[in-house]
């Protein structure tokens, strides 16, 4: 009997702590991967990073009772680090399509974009179809990067962050830039001599990455996402960022 009674002491002071232990685990934090070179979705302001995806982050993790942390790193590393689970979410004007499904499950779309060309005033591109035959920048990792590299006869020159393809396009190392047309219109405003063709790329929507075995989460980012769709919030942060034309 007394050995049974110690056991039984044993084993309750063990669910206890197992109880203990899985309240002081509770997750806290959401951390968001992104790569900061992507204005007006994610850019450095001083010390901080701000920007669109920013701000519907930390709106999601507001409505989720969590504090958002977030992570700059290159792009192409942005999907491995939800895979591993360093990051719990991946926000960086990000498209979702069929290969990075494979490695990620993606959220409702959060807003519709374009991919565009810049190209040099005088240049002799007047549209995407006469980027044949050219030498374009791309940034590493990008939808831009993905749908260039499918076109037959185009040089393909990759680049870590979009302002670096920019300049080689100034410099004349290459022909033209296939970006996103946000960030875009940011480079052409800051930079004389270059130019957006008015034919879009292609149109495309952006979505929050999840890793494949996290549904509880994904399930959470899209409630908050219809929430903040419902009350206006999602599109007055757009707003905030992006003047209609």
């Amino acid at each position: 009997m007394k050995t049974s009674k110690i056991i039984c002491g044993i084993m309750a002071a063990a669910m206890s702590a197992a109880l203990f232990t899985g309240c002081s685990e509770k997750k806290t934090t959401l951390v968001m991967a992104t790569n900061a070179e992507f204005p007006p979705y994610e850019y450095r302001e001083g010390d901080s990073i701000v920007g669109i995806d920013a701000e519907i982050a930390k709106a999601i993790a507001d409505d989720m009772g969590l504090e958002l942390v977030i992570e700059d790193m290159a792009f192409d590393s942005i999907i491995a680090a939800v895979q591993s689970g360093k990051a719990d979410i991946g926000v960086a004007g990000m498209t979702v399509d069929e290969d990075r499904l494979v490695s990620v499950n993606f959220s409702d779309p959060y807003t519709t974009a374009a991919q565009v060309v810049i190209i040099k005033e005088g240049s002799e591109i007047a549209s995407p179809a006469d980027l044949e035959s050219k030498k374009v920048g791309v940034q590493l990792g990008t939808t831009g990067d993905i749908y260039v590299s499918d076109m037959q006869n185009v040089t393909v020159e990759r680049y870590n962050k979009g302002f670096e393809a920019v300049q080689a396009l100034l410099q004349d190392k290459i022909d033209a830039v296939v970006i996103d047309r946000e960030p875009a219109k940011v480079f052409v405003s800051q930079n004389e001599g270059i130019k957006i063709l008015d034919e879009e790329y292609t149109i495309e929507e952006y979505a929050i990455a999840v890793a494949k075995n996290n549904d509880e989460l994904l399930a959470d980012i899209n409630a908050s996402l219809a929430k903040l769709e419902e009350s206006g919030k999602l599109q007055e942060i757009i707003d905030k960022y992006i003047t209609a034309e």
